[in-house]
């Protein structure tokens, strides 16, 4: 369990709250308008109203308390600058900087933030990917070059196990897990023999995803 706050409570800053709270997180929310948090005081730990550009507001929080404080404030980047550059200097363990440019994404990084996210370019991103390639199911990028794809198998590889296939060293990319009916089974027995309803999660190199994607029809 860990203690957290989230500062803006905008689409970002709600779907946290509720996601980690029902992680069994501690989680404080604090946002300038009372009714951006109506919805989530069920979720939240503690609730707190309040313009956190004011470094009383700030101070009043204890800071230092939590382990993880996300600044969610993505349409007034001055504001969302401020709050990072102040919670660091307050003591802040770790912080988490929404941007919507890379530009901003820079400024945060030298002005305290020690992560920077774009949810909006990174939905974006995915659905592209998603909906651009015939017979991706899901994608997440894992860092430059390599990615995660659910994809179904090829037609010669059903009926025969992951072993038979040996389809790291031939496809260099390795199968995490099998989706099977909406159950994941993960890191999958070399024995298990693959059929037509199998979705794989396959991890390697995009392009050698991209060599097996043109072979699946």
């Amino acid at each position: 369990m860990k203690s957290v706050l989230i500062i803006g409570l905008g689409r970002l800053g709600h779907h946290l709250c509720i996601n980690m709270s029902q992680l069994g997180n501690e989680v404080m929310i604090v946002d300038k308008d009372e009714e951006c948090m109506q919805d989530l005081l069920p979720y939240a730990t503690m609730a707190k109203v309040g313009d956190c550009t004011n470094e009383d507001v700030l101070k009043s929080l204890g800071i230092g308390n939590f382990d993880i404080c996300f600044v969610c404030i993505g349409s007034n980047f001055q504001s969302s600058l401020e709050i990072t550059s102040l919670i660091k200097e307050m003591g802040a363990n770790y912080v988490v900087s929404k941007a919507n440019r890379d530009i901003h994404a820079k400024f945060l990084l030298r002005n305290g933030a020690d992560e920077v996210i774009y949810p909006d370019r990174d939905i974006a991103e995915r659905l592209a990917v998603r909906h651009s390639a015939n017979h991706v199911f899901d994608y997440i990028e894992l860092t430059e070059g390599y990615s995660i794809f659910e994809i179904p198998p090829m037609k010669e590889w059903i009926g025969k196990s992951i072993r038979q296939l040996a389809i790291r060293s031939k496809y260099h990319v390795s199968i995490l897990g099998i989706k099977t009916n909406g159950h994941l089974q993960l890191l999958p027995q070399a024995d298990r023999l693959l059929t037509a309803e199998d979705h794989l999660m396959v991890v390697g190199l995009k392009k050698d995803i991209d060599r097996i994607l043109a072979n699946i029809h």
